[in-house]
């Protein structure tokens, strides 16, 4: 994938990821108090996950130390948002009909599609830093290669001169092998070597 295709899915992947916060919120607020700072307060630990993930996807790590910090930091928020969010969300599900076990499966599909978001979010965001900071990896993305998948530039060249010198050859079989040099712009000894290789 290129880096225009990377941002794309980056913003469905996005998307997704606030698809998932919407639900936890709503879900966290249907269970709060019928109050606003009751509403407020349970609202809060999605929309701090939410931001926590713009921020470890958005902004480079430059030290390692940090950036284990950062992800300790971002784990225990994911934590907690998750557990409380979880107990809110069965909460609602089974006061709105749902019986058995799909109050307590229901949140785990929404806490997943967060989760998955998030990790998915952070890939893609080092993923298209890495293209744009790369130019092996911003060519290899354009041709759709690994990014160590390394070209022999020299051996292309000599088969296209190779090519060149046949074709010429064969159109124009009167040219000698000082005029097909000179409209290939290579020397008398090169078109020589091609020839008697194609031989």
């Amino acid at each position: 994938m290129n880096s225009t295709q990377l941002i794309r899915v980056r913003w469905g992947v996005r998307g997704a990821l606030v698809l998932g916060v919407a639900a936890s919120v709503a879900a966290n607020i249907l269970h709060a108090l019928p109050n606003p700072i009751s509403q407020t307060i349970a609202a809060w630990p999605p929309l701090a996950l939410l931001l926590t993930v713009e921020l470890i996807s958005r902004i480079p790590v430059h030290r390692q130390s940090l950036a284990v910090v950062r992800l300790a930091a971002t784990a225990s928020i994911a934590g907690i948002a998750a557990w409380v969010s979880y107990w809110h969300m069965a909460g609602v599900a089974a006061r709105y009909g749902e019986v058995g076990a799909a109050p307590y499966l229901i949140p785990l599909s929404v806490d997943g599609l967060i989760v998955v978001a998030s990790i998915c979010l952070v890939e893609l965001t080092g993923r298209i830093q890495l293209v744009a900071s790369n130019p092996v990896a911003k060519a290899a993305a354009k041709a759709d290669i690994p990014a160590d998948a390394k070209p022999d530039t020299r051996r292309t060249r000599k088969r296209d001169t190779g090519t060149a010198v046949a074709r010429l050859r064969s159109r124009h079989p009167d040219l000698s092998n000082q005029e097909i040099a000179a409209r290939l712009g290579v020397t008398d000894r090169t078109v020589r070597r091609h020839l008697s290789a194609a031989a």
